[in-house]
């Protein structure tokens, strides 16, 4: 296997959201650029997260309303009984997944960036090897920009393999299990539940916490247990997972108490979170300094050492792509010469579980924690039109903002489709809106973005439908 070497100003270990904003923006700029990436363009989100999960949600949601026209419907549309291949769905899902990822390796050759497909080894701060197909190549930069993404939480009690899969073989299912066990009530653990559910399934979910959803305050995550209970999901919270029983078809699970359960299993979902992929590929080397298990960086994403930048998951939470992409996008213009900083006023988090779930900006509890005196206020989706004809009137709209000059300084939301008011959100928390901007804005009817106009009219105490 022979050896070569080349030179770049900028170099990009990853090719995920961040990793390739990075270098198409790089590229946009005359930078020369080197993306390497292991396995596909697009990362973990393209491949095996965000977009096929939002495949596989859209068809169990499908195949749910067929289901629920079987039997008795108000709106008076009844079917013969559904059946779903599920290996077509992932096919369909495969589909979509491999126009992004080409998309992505033609915008990258169109603004002139190298992709070197392999896995990279730092050897220092400056250089990195990489095995390629045709041998170990040398690549030596001015600028390293690290995006290795992250990967699954393992559990010790719960080993990865045999019956117990990732969130990346659940994505890929080549049949839907009688009784899967989902480890962890957080985001992904509660949107692949809900999948499988819908398609048929039996459905547990183990959470240590009290709560699914832990990190979202709980009058947001009640109207998501609610609906998961109708759906006839399963919810064991504050439970300790103890491991597989020796005939390796039950989870035995542990309470507060200490008394012990088990729940049977055909499959086994372990989602108990995600950690920054830090091993195996040099990164020790560079001894640069850490936040916990992520790397710590500034506001313009430098690490500990000259010219080696970091950015998304491999620098911690929130590990949301759009994130890591805003942060790619600010690297490559500081390699660039220009000026900036990374200082959002907010990043939107969303959850896409049935109903949805988003947050941007500060929560009730968040804003008193800094000392701010605060309104908040929230609209029902039960008072808004369009969610009445959408058939889904739980949930509602909250606004948080100061008392004495009344700037927004946070928005939640939980219900069907509110997923797309996040862009309203975070555009309002950016440009400094007040409560009057809001409430003075002329929104659609009938649309659930009027709750939003609702929940500030109600803040200022003149909310016009409650």
């Amino acid at each position: 296997m022979s050896q070569t070497t080349k030179t770049t100003t900028l170099l990009v270990i990853g090719g995920g959201p961040g990793g390739y904003v990075a270098a198409i923006r790089a590229g946009q700029l005359g930078v020369p650029t080197v993306l390497v990436e292991g396995a596909s363009l697009g990362g973990t989100c393209l491949n095996i997260g965000c977009i096929p999960s939002k495949a596989l949600i859209h068809a169990a949601e499908e195949f749910g309303k067929a289901r629920h026209y079987a039997g008795e419907s108000a709106l008076g549309i009844s079917v013969q009984a559904p059946a779903i291949d599920i290996r077509k769905t992932v096919a369909w899902k495969d589909g979509i997944v491999s126009r992004l990822t080409g998309g992505v390796a033609a915008l990258l050759k169109k603004n002139g960036v190298e992709v070197v497909r392999g896995w990279a080894s730092l050897l220092d701060g400056k250089t990195a090897e990489v095995q390629t197909a045709d041998g170990r190549l040398r690549i030596q930069c001015e600028h390293l920009l690290l995006a290795a993404g992250s990967e699954p939480t393992p559990l010790p009690s719960v080993p990865f393999g045999g019956m117990v899969i990732s969130s990346t073989e659940a994505l890929s299912p080549d049949s839907i299990p009688r009784k899967l066990v989902v480890v962890g009530g957080g985001y992904i653990g509660l949107e692949l539940g809900t999948v499988y559910r819908k398609l048929g399934a039996e459905v547990a979910v183990v959470e240590a916490q009290d709560r699914i959803l832990p990190t979202y305050d709980a009058d947001l995550t009640k109207p998501v247990a609610a609906a998961l209970e109708k759906m006839g999901v399963e919810l064991h919270l504050g439970r300790k997972v103890l491991g597989l029983n020796a005939a390796g078809n039950a989870l035995r699970v542990q309470d507060g108490a200490g008394a012990e359960t088990l729940l049977a299993a055909d499959r086994v979902l372990l989602a108990v979170g995600r950690r920054p992929r830090t091993q195996g590929w040099g990164l020790e080397g560079l001894q640069l300094d850490r936040k916990g298990n992520a790397l710590r960086v500034d506001d313009q994403c430098r690490t500990s050492m000259r010219n080696v930048w970091a950015i998304g998951d491999l620098t911690g939470e929130p590990m949301l792509a759009h994130r890591a992409m805003a942060q790619g996008e600010m690297v490559a213009e500081l390699v660039a010469g220009r000026r900036r900083h990374f200082q959002p006023a907010s990043i939107p988090a969303v959850c896409f579980t049935d109903p949805e779930v988003v947050v941007a900006g500060l929560s009730p509890a968040q804003a008193e924690s800094a000392g701010l005196d605060c309104v908040v206020a929230q609209f029902p989706f039960a008072a808004n039109g369009r969610a009445m004809t959408l058939e889904s009137t739980d949930g509602f709209v909250r606004v948080v903002a100061r008392r004495d000059n009344h700037l927004v300084l946070g928005w939640q939301a939980v219900g069907r489709g509110v997923s797309e008011l996040a862009t309203a959100f975070s555009q309002s928390l950016e440009m400094g809106a007040t409560l009057e901007d809001a409430a003075g804005t002329i929104h659609a009817h009938p649309t659930l973005g009027e709750a939003v106009q609702e929940a500030a009219l109600k803040a200022l105490g003149h909310a016009l439908h409650i």
